[in-house]
Parts: structure tokens; sequence; C-alpha cells
């Protein structure tokens, strides 16, 4: 699997606070079955004052310390922004990373408001050449009043990722609605951890993944958002390289039902 949202590097948000965190975050997700971490730290002007220059050296000098110890996770380079009015310039200068230096980056809209001009603002990223990843819908608690807002910023071409840890209900009932909303309308393009530690946050997704399988009953398009859409951003493929998610096609998709999954996608995964 390729998990392409976490804060594992040490000190410079609220994840990871020290280098042996952050390799025992390595260890988890590496025996959870991921082979790829994005490194991705808040950018938020004021609270967090990351950018490409103090991210890129802590990201390096972690994947040197993964190699010494052995531990076999390859790490990519990224940020969760915070959505304010300066992330398109600081996409532009490239003091705010996108996603391995592809088209691709997190966008962490407001947890607890609206965000004004939140389409607008999304139509501007992707008529500068940019796409948007929304970081955990199912988290924010305007969502609900304003559900149709982010279904349209998915059919402008925004991608939706939603957290492992959200299905499963680790962030409560509410989160877990949202998320299997979300996936029962077939617009979600990525599953991911946003793992800050190694016991309330780890960076692992497969009892996330097996719980969205028995929720959609398509272990093929489950798989994508934890493999072949994550890979697509890293090898920066256009964003119809892939098929996309069914809720969001132009015809009516197939009605989701909830059926037993007869193998094992970890099985799949391993072997």
């Amino acid at each position: 699997m390729i998990d392409l949202h976490s804060h594992i590097l040490p000190a410079l948000c609220d994840g990871s606070q020290n280098l042996e965190t952050s390799l025992s975050m390595a260890r988890l997700a590496v025996a959870d079955g991921t082979t790829h971490l994005a490194c991705t730290p808040h950018i938020y002007p004021g609270v967090y004052a990351n950018s490409t220059s103090t991210i890129a050296p802590a990201m390096s000098a972690l994947q040197a310390a993964l190699d010494t110890h052995q531990i076999p996770l390859t790490l990519v380079m990224g940020a969760d922004v915070h959505m304010v009015p300066e992330v398109m310039e600081g996409l532009k200068q490239g003091r705010i990373p996108t996603l391995h230096g592809s088209r691709y980056f997190l966008l962490e809209p407001s947890h607890h408001v609206p965000v004004p001009h939140f389409l607008e603002q999304i139509e501007n990223f992707l008529n500068a050449g940019y796409v948007p990843v929304i970081t955990h819908p199912e988290r924010l608690r305007w969502l609900d009043e304003h559900y149709e807002d982010f279904i349209q910023a998915a059919r402008m071409g925004a991608w939706i990722q939603i957290t492992a840890g959200a299905i499963t209900g680790n962030f409560g009932p509410s989160a877990k609605k949202r998320a299997e909303r979300l996936l029962l309308d077939g617009v979600v393009h990525l599953i991911a951890s946003d793992a800050h530690s190694i016991e309330y946050r780890p960076p692992t997704m497969s009892h996330g993944v097996t719980a969205a399988i028995q929720l959609l009953g398509d272990e093929t398009e489950v798989m994508r958002m934890v493999q072949d859409r994550p890979q697509a951003i890293l090898d920066n493929a256009a964003p119809d390289a892939l098929p996309i998610p069914s809720g969001l096609n132009k015809e009516p998709a197939a009605p989701v039902t909830r059926t037993s999954v007869k193998k094992s996608w970890l099985n799949r995964l391993f072997h």
C-alpha cells in the first residue's frame, strides 16, 4: 500500500515529536503492508511555519535513519496544506511542496467553519494546473451542510481523501457515518492514515481498507484507493489515467450493496 498522508517527520508539527517515535511509526507502517509513505507535516501560517526548506532535509534525515535501521519504507515529500489564500502563491514559488513533486497536493479545509469561496478556490487551483487532494472531509464539522460542495469539487477535478481510521470508527460515530456516505456515494479517490503517533493515530490502513471492502463489496475499487491512484500521483499521471470513482461518472452508478468478500485482500497484498 501507499500512504500519502502522515505526520511522521519529528518535531515539525503535532505529529511525531522525536526520532524514536518516527522509527516506531515506520515499523508499524511496514508491518501493516505500507511500502511508500508521504511525509506531510502541516503548513498553517501562524501555527506551523513549515515549507519545502524545512520538510526536505527532515525527510532526508529520516530516510537515512530508516535505511540505517533496515526499515524497508520509502519516504516521499509533501505537506498537509491548510486552505488559506496564500496557498497558490506558495505552490508557484515552490515554498509549498506538492506530493513527490507532482501536480497533486494535500489541501486541508478548516475543520470548524466553512471555507469562504470554497469552489472558486478549487477552480483556481485546477486552472493553474494543480490537483488539490481534499483531506479528510469526513472529519469536518461543516461537511453535512455543505456536502454537495465537496461533490461538486470532485466533479470539477479535485480528489477526495478519507482517513482509514474514520472508516473503522476511531474518530467517532459522526466521522464514521460521513466516511461511509462518501464511500457509498462513490466519490472517494484515496484512503490514507493521517498518522500522528504510534497509539491513537498510527500509520496503519489495513483495518480501514478491510472495512471499506466489506462496505462496498468491491475490492478492486478500494485497492485503487491505496495502490493504483497513489502510484499514479507519485508518477504524476494525468487524473484520468485510471478509472474515476463510480459516483463521479456521467452515467448513474450501479447500486452499491454490502456483500461478503471471499478472498482476503491482505493475502493478495503480501503474496
